[in-house]
């Protein structure tokens, strides 16, 4: 919603949150506000690790194996997760194994035009996590969620904006639920405004934009999307061609990375990042462009690209950043909104160590990704 880059968007919606102050302060805090920011912030680059002298020489690395995807892993039922904002899914993944959230795709083929859209991204510039530990401008870092039990009761949703293209309501969000870029002075804020509430018992996920609390207990928000996590029929009452929450018509929740998965060494899903110029176009399952863009040489909404298999994930790596890095390779990524190029989503947790995140992913650059074969691509 703020700070859409410099091309002509359409803003139904395209949801680059960022402040104006996003990237100014990236080399004294390494971390930058959820959601991404504008193009005319891509000098921000994070900082390189210390230069350390050069190791005995040794046999080439191999690729890191991907990790065995029914290790402990639960799909589709999340009634074992537990309740408050950010709590643990223990083990649960939203969506059944076949969904493309859940899907292997590290052999899956290049797409022909991979070399000219990921330049189109950026080749040199490195990740950035668009998620930490503390504050960043008064808030908490990244896109929070709440998980509920069955019994939370539901309260109306009012559509300012998008209703015709909204779930809708009522809703099981808690008056306290968490505020993407809530501050936590109690302050007054803007962006986004992203809600994410997990019903664990019915294994629903509701989501809302630019929502506000009402002193009934009821919510207003520029729109709504309810997902079956339980399903493969993701948003059975979503139409192709509908925007929810985030612009590319996805959920945001499955594509977060949440501190509990990376610090268990792996991560059995996908991610989510932005991009500052996307094409008029939509690759399932995605539903929505936000663009008026139509070169093919920029990324549509949806498309999916992964860390390249010679990509060597350095073993001195935290294990949060070595895990993050294998799902890259795995599971890859999703354009999922206009904002700054390469920057990844996930929810705020004060266990996140931010040095490592900022420099240990930044050192990995555009170059080192592709982009997965785009088949059934949406068009005007």
């Amino acid at each position: 919603m703020l700070n859409v880059p410099i091309q002509a968007q359409d803003h139904r919606p395209a949801h680059a949150t960022g402040l104006a102050l996003l990237l100014a302060g990236v080399l004294l805090t390494g971390l930058a506000a959820c959601g991404g920011g504008s193009s005319s912030a891509d000098a921000g680059a994070a900082p390189q690790p210390p230069i350390t002298p050069a190791p005995t020489p040794s046999p080439s690395p191999q690729p890191t194996p991907a990790p065995p995807l029914d290790s402990g892993a639960v799909y589709g039922n999340l009634r074992g997760a537990g309740l408050g904002a950010g709590a643990s899914l223990n083990g649960a993944l939203p969506f059944p194994a076949s969904n493309a959230w859940n899907t292997d795709i590290s052999s899956a083929p290049t797409d022909p035009n991979s070399d000219a859209l990921i330049a189109s991204i950026g080749l040199t510039r490195g990740l950035h996590p668009d998620f930490g530990a503390g504050l960043y401008d008064g808030a908490p870092i990244g896109i929070p969620y709440i998980v509920v039990a069955g019994t939370q009761p539901k309260v109306a949703i009012t559509f300012t904006d998008y209703g015709d293209e909204s779930d809708p309501g009522p809703y099981p969000v808690p008056t306290n639920a968490p505020i993407e870029g809530q501050q936590a002075s109690g302050g007054a804020f803007g962006g986004d405004r992203h809600v994410l509430v997990i019903d664990r018992d019915a294994n629903r996920l509701y989501e809302m934009g630019n929502a506000y609390p009402q002193g009934d207990g009821s919510w207003r928000a520029s729109g709504g999307a309810v997902f079956h996590l339980d399903s493969n029929t993701v948003r059975p009452g979503g139409q192709p061609g509908w925007t929810s929450a985030d612009a590319a018509g996805l959920p945001i929740f499955p594509g977060l990375v949440r501190y509990d998965e990376a610090a268990s060494g792996v991560i059995r899903h996908a991610l989510r990042f932005t991009v500052s110029s996307t094409r008029r176009a939509y690759l399932p399952p995605a539903t929505h462009w936000a663009s008026s863009n139509t070169s093919a040489n920029v990324p549509p909404m949806g498309m999916r690209v992964r860390l390249k298999s010679s990509f060597v994930i350095p073993a001195g790596f935290s294990t949060e950043s070595k895990a993050i890095l294998q799902s890259m390779k795995t599971y890859g990524m999703f354009v999922a909104d206009n904002g700054s190029n390469w920057f990844v989503s996930g929810a705020p947790d004060d266990r996140w160590n931010n040095d490592k995140l900022v420099s240990e992913l930044g050192s990995v650059k555009g170059a080192s990704f592709e982009v997965v074969r785009m088949d059934g691509l949406v068009t005007p």
